[in-house]
């Protein structure tokens, strides 16, 4: 321990902490305008008369207008004012072209303005589309028709939501239409916010004429259009005229993957990844070019995206490395956008029906008891950490707190959306997040036990347990990677998440946590380190009850798994088999509180509510989901229950799910490779018969958690016993926490047999269970302490949320004592001998083994 390796810890920790905080900042959004007015540092009257010009024309005329900040933008664009002159901070003169340039300014502005921390729907409400989709475009087979509208969705899924964590709802709509609720936007601001979901990204290569250009007689087969150019050194923008070939060469079908990137002079370039297939005729076209350019001229080809003309680079010789570049006038939103819809594109043709803003989707009573709860969690937590292990439980918060700010920081810089559910998982990312710092702890006690002094057990004990930190997260990590690799829309999201939580989580513990209490010892600071030491246990035999806790255990399994079969066809909630959709006109506008509350009364299961204002109309309208077959009938119980609000059923609409079958589906076979990842994983790091073991008990734990779950709310009534689309990401939790407890046992079983050669197998697995059932013990502590929190104080989701993670702790701290180590056992048949056979443990001289 040196005061040099403190301080590279120290410098590294505090660099990432600001960059996550700098990701956070600002927290709040500011109103444009008053940004506007804050930022400005030149010619500050002439700046107040134009912004006072554009508020007034929008107050005027806000239908027309839309929002302050488009108005703003035509007065400035119209007049040709350069707006940069107000902001000689900000250095944008390379953009000659004027428009562009206050285009690109206003929204850095805009953007500037806003909160990095984006709300969900839950939380904030958002803003929503719905699209029509062209009957022409449309099969009048009803199976077809149905696939076409789930594969339209699930484009513009990805469209919204490359990563899977900015939280969208899109969902069908009847049958011809596509909902999308985004938060984080506001239509006020933005109200194109719609136009590239809806474009079709029809990308077309097309041939220029050789000989023939505007104005000259127009040839047979081909159409005029014109590329606009931008002069390098004014910015005007100029006109350059093509014949274009009708009828294109190659379409956007040979397209694997586009993105965006900066070009050598910085301009923005969308860059074309080409399919095996796609690359070879991009050649062929190319080549057959080259050939006809031997006749004196040289051939042009055009990049038309949705019938405009981007470019018209000249061809001069095959091009076969499988990639192309489009060059047009793009900013660096304008170019990511337009790659994204090109990566996805639209077979059938959409129309902008409706566009409206939209509340927060819980009721408000139930969002502050739920943040109440997750504070109160988290509190627990800090609490007992510094109540049983005084100065390392003080550090441990620290670290954890610098924890989740990294997430945070690296969520919102990914433009994540941060909802109810996903602060509840915080919450338990915070009880997961000391676990390391507790198998810290709880190894440096043990060196302190041995007799060493302070500095040396601290040092021993991090060099001791770096293994099972890292064996444990990443085993975690490789399910994190599968669910981003395989899974689609939330459960991709999940696994971006998880990713981060991981490596943050290690980083915390193993450099931020280290230095400080190395600072600590180092100076003398801290005397003692430890506190409490409550948890000990030595000599409890726990292979001598694995067959009844085995039998027991899957017994309750096949329990939960009848009951899940007995209530199949009420377990799943709107997010996973659609519902109804009513709308209701309103006199007197009532809380959600008390919707909801003529929902329990009447036993009408899960209900959504929301309150939508069209852009342009000030009027509201009140829009409840409900379960299939029960949207009028809710309606004329709200409606009895509050005459008063003269409740009038304005319409009603079947709507599908969120979660479709191609998220259920990725999710499943994600899991299934996960396993069969961390199976090789554990086999090759460990051997064969741990990767077993690890298996089979996080099916176990999966299986048990979701039959629990079912029984207690469909059978005892507590809880729903209905899964949402929170929910996937809670059972993949148990996965992380199954594997993640289970890794730490065996962790522990390979050193011990590695330190003593002689005892059997069985006493080996029991000394080993013995050793971290503390640090087991501790772990589920803080970890229940956030969710019975959660599960107490919280409403809504939170409570099943959190109803899953009890029983998924629980179930995952048995399976690792009476599953997964039996299984371990029961493989090598009690017998050492063959676990050395995984070449993985030096050769020993045998002196007999005992069966259990």
């Amino acid at each position: 321990m040196s005061s040099g390796s403190i301080i590279w810890k120290l410098v590294l920790s505090v660099m990432i902490f600001i960059w996550a905080v700098s990701n956070l900042v600002p927290w709040q959004s500011t109103e444009f305008k008053d940004y506007l007015v804050a930022q400005s540092t030149a010619l500050i009257e002439e700046h107040e008369a134009l912004l006072k010009e554009a508020q007034d024309k929008y107050d005027a005329d806000k239908e027309k207008e839309k929002s302050f900040f488009l108005t703003l933008k035509n007065i400035v664009n119209e007049r040709k004012i350069d707006f940069s002159k107000f902001y000689p901070e900000i250095n944008i003169s390379d953009i000659k072209n004027l428009e562009k340039r206050n285009n690109v300014l206003l929204s850095h502005l805009l953007k500037s303005s806003q909160s990095k921390v984006k709300l969900g729907l839950d939380l904030n409400g958002g803003v929503a589309f719905t699209f029509a989709i062209n009957e022409k475009d449309l099969s009048t087979v009803d199976e077809q028709r149905a696939d076409q509208l789930s594969q339209a969705k699930s484009i513009i899924a990805r469209r919204v939501d490359g990563l899977g964590v900015a939280e969208p709802i899109v969902r069908e709509k009847g049958n011809n239409k596509i909902e999308v609720q985004m938060p984080g936007i506001s239509l006020k601001d933005n109200p194109n916010a719609a136009e590239s979901l809806q474009a079709p990204a029809l990308l077309e290569l097309s041939l220029v004429h050789r000989s023939i250009q505007p104005p000259a007689e127009k040839p047979t087969g081909y159409v005029e259009m014109f590329e606009e150019r931008e002069d390098p050194k004014t910015g005007e923008i100029s006109e350059i005229r093509y014949y274009v070939k009708r009828i294109p060469e190659l379409t956007g079908e040979i397209i694997k993957r586009a993105y965006a990137g900066p070009n050598e002079v910085g301009s923005y370039l969308i860059y074309l990844d080409f399919t095996n297939s796609g690359g070879n005729k991009f050649a062929d076209l190319t080549r057959r070019i080259e050939e006809e350019n031997k006749n004196g001229t040289v051939g042009q080809l055009a990049i038309i995206l949705d019938g405009k003309l981007y470019s018209a680079p000249t061809v001069r010789k095959e091009i076969s490395g499988g990639s192309a570049t489009i060059e047009g006038r793009f900013s660096q939103r304008e170019a990511i956008e337009l790659a994204n819809v090109l990566s996805n594109p639209l077979q059938v043709g959409l129309q902008m029906e409706e566009m409206y803003e939209i509340g927060p989707t819980l009721a408000k009573d139930s969002r502050a008891a739920s943040l109440k709860a997750a504070i109160m969690g988290s509190i627990l937590v800090a609490i007992f950490m510094i109540v049983y292990y005084f100065t390392s439980g003080f550090v441990a918060v620290i670290s954890v707190v610098a924890n989740v700010v990294i997430v945070i920081g690296t969520l919102s810089s990914l433009g994540a959306t941060l909802t109810l559910p996903g602060v509840a998982a915080l919450v338990l990312t915070i009880g997961m997040a000391v676990d390391a710092n507790i198998l810290i702890f709880e190894r440096i006690r043990e060196e302190l036990k041995l007799g060493k002094n302070l500095k040396t057990a601290l040092v021993n004990g991090y060099d001791k347990v770096i293994t099972t930190i890292v064996d444990a997260n990443i085993t975690t990590l490789i399910t994190a990677s599968i669910l981003i690799w395989l899974g689609t829309g939330p459960v991709k999201g999940f696994g971006v998440t998880l990713a981060i939580g991981i490596v943050s989580s290690m980083f915390s513990a193993l450099i931020i946590n280290r230095w400080i209490l190395e600072l600590f010892v180092h100076t003398g600071f801290a005397k003692k380190i430890l506190g409490l030491d409550i948890f000990k246990f030595k000599d409890t035999p726990f292979l001598n009850y694995w067959k009844p806790a085995f039998i027991t255990s899957w017994i309750i399994v096949f329990i939960g798994v009848v009951t899940v079969g007995i209530h199949k066809e009420n377990i799943l909630g709107i997010d996973f088999e659609g519902g109804d959709e009513i709308s209701i006109n309103f006199a007197e506008k009532l809380s959600t509180d008390k919707i909801m509350q003529v929902a329990r009364e009447g036993e009408f299961g899960e209900i959504i509510v929301n309150y939508q204002s069209l852009i342009g109309q000030g009027e509201e309208i009140l829009k409840i989901q409900t379960e299939e077959g029960k949207g009028n009938q809710f309606h004329k119980a709200l409606a009895a229950a509050h005459p008063g609000a003269e409740l009038e059923l304005a319409g009603e609409s079947i709507i599908g799910a969120t979660v479709g079958k191609e998220v259920q589906k990725s999710a499943l076979i994600s899991v299934a490779v996960a396993l069969l990842g961390i199976l090789m994983y554990v086999a090759v790091r460990f051997e064969f018969g741990y990767g077993l073991g690890a298996v089979v008990a996080t099916v176990h734990d999966i299986l048990m958690t979701i039959g629990l779950y079912v029984f207690l709310g469909q059978v005892l009534g507590i809880g729903s016993g209905q899964f949402t689309a929170p929910m996937v990401a809670s059972i993949l939790m148990i996965v992380g926490y199954s594997i993640n407890d289970t890794i730490v046992v065996f962790d522990r079983i390979r050193e011990e047999l590695t330190l003593d050669p002689r005892s059997t197998l069985s006493d080996i697995i029991n000394l080993a269970i013995n050793r971290t059932l503390s640090r087991t013990i501790l772990t589920s502590m803080t970890t229940l302490l956030a969710t019975f929190a959660l599960r107490i104080y919280g409403a809504g989701v939170i409570v099943d949320f959190a109803t899953v993670f009890i029983i998924g702790i629980l179930t995952g701290t048995f399976s690792s004592i009476f599953i997964a180590s039996p299984i371990f056992y029961r493989y090598h048949k009690g017998d050492r001998k063959k676990v050395e056979e995984g070449k993985i443990l030096p050769s020993y001289d045998w002196e007999g083994t005992t069966n259990v």
